[in-house]
């Protein structure tokens, strides 16, 4: 079966999170991703979390599917060099701080001369116009600025920012969307664009109607911790065998079976039990309820008596509860795959399941620099052009 997206060429450019990823997501469906970094400093994701003798594995995930050359940007020659690669592209993804790509005579007038079909996507802390436009910033200034760490956290406690690159994911999520929103454009136009995106943006737009509710009621929206303003119960609790469970209820069936499950249907009875507003008011009340008879009992058997109830529950796991999930094993999302370096390792499969033409890890991220040679031979660059480039530290 043929990837939906082969034949399209993505030249990644970017850095860290946000646009590698969002290229990562296009190289899973088959794009032919070119990871270009520079000589001497490689992507500096490829120095976050653990290694293995001296490899990085969070690279191993981050750069799948992509081909790896190096190309010194700010130099005339390496210019050049991309805009020969941008000739033949259909994709650019970069990161870099507004008016750099300019700066190094690569703006999108220019690559658009090179490729009027070339679809420019930049990724950027806070987008390419505006106050904020020339300042650094990564995913945690998003999660910050957008709202999302005031509503994190026990309402007593600080505001609080996840463990992760939150902010990042959102944003490669909505890059890769909009790489193939653009696209089609391209396709009923001829023409390419630029998509300016700003990390602080996709993350607020998944936080619920706040700006409306604000605007037409004035209501600011607390930090509940666990629990949720619009429903409960909704909480984790601690298990017999000290284990956690998350139970939510966010339909009102689902509501009225967990409080009947847990022997208390005086509480169903209640007329503010009848909307999850209302039941959010109560939270302290069923919080109780609902806490008092799983901690009698150990996670499994709480698991199988909502389960027969067909109220949603669900263990809180770390890593390794997500490998031993029969869940997970049944649709594979967790992948084990072959790596030239480190042999076989699991990590996250292809993000969704396409039932014709799905997409595939065809291998775990490379050596810095691996596919220059072939990478620069395919945009025309001679074995000699080469040898004298990499003499100079252009490659």
């Amino acid at each position: 079966m043929t990837a939906p997206l082969e034949g399209l060429r993505v030249l990644d450019v970017s850095t860290l999170f946000a646009g590698p990823i969002a290229a990562t997501l296009l190289g899973d469906f088959g794009a032919d991703v070119i990871k270009v970094e520079h000589p001497r400093k490689p992507d500096a994701a490829r120095g976050h979390g653990p290694s293995k003798d001296g490899i990085n594995l969070w690279w191993k995930t981050l750069g799948r599917n992509k081909r790896t050359a190096t190309i010194d940007l700010g130099a005339p020659e390496g210019a050049d060099l991309l805009l020969r690669l941008a000739a033949d592209a259909d994709v650019l993804i970069e990161n870099f701080r507004p008016g750099t790509l300019e700066r190094w005579g690569l703006g999108p007038d220019v690559l658009h001369a090179a490729n009027p079909r070339l679809v420019v996507a930049r990724v950027t802390a806070f987008g390419q116009t505006g106050p904020y436009a020339s300042r650094p910033g990564f995913g945690s200034l998003a999660e910050a600025m957008s709202g999302f760490a005031a509503l994190t956290g026990q309402p007593d406690g600080p505001p609080t920012l996840p463990p992760f690159g939150l902010a990042d994911g959102v944003a490669a999520l909505a890059t890769a969307y909009a790489v193939l929103v653009a696209l089609r454009g391209a396709d009923r136009t001829e023409r390419g664009q630029v998509v300016d995106l700003a990390i602080i943006e996709p993350i607020l737009s998944l936080l619920g109607g706040q700006i409306t509710a604000y605007d037409q009621l004035g209501l600011l929206q607390p930090r509940s911790g666990n629990r949720s303003v619009n429903n409960a119960p909704r909480n984790v609790y601690r298990t017999a065998d000290d284990a956690w469970v998350a139970v939510s209820t966010s339909s009102q069936s689902i509501a009225e079976r967990v409080i009947r499950l847990v022997g208390r249907p005086d509480l169903v009875a209640e007329p503010w039990f009848a909307t999850g507003h209302t039941r959010a008011q109560h939270a302290d009340e069923l919080d109780a309820a609902v806490a008092a008879w799983i901690a009698e009992r150990p996670a499994a058997d709480v698991v199988a008596a909502f389960e027969d109830a067909q109220a949603a529950v669900a263990p809180v796991y770390d890593v390794r509860g997500v490998l031993a999930d029969p869940q997970y094993r049944a649709i594979g999302t967790v992948l084990e795959v072959e790596d030239d370096e480190l042999g076989p390792m699991k990590m996250q499969n292809v993000l969704f399941r396409l039932s014709e033409t799905p997409g595939a890890v065809r291998w775990t991220g490379r050596r810095h620099g691996q596919d220059t040679d072939a990478v620069l031979a395919e945009a025309g660059v001679t074995r000699e052009q080469l040898d004298l480039l990499r003499a100079k530290g252009i490659v």
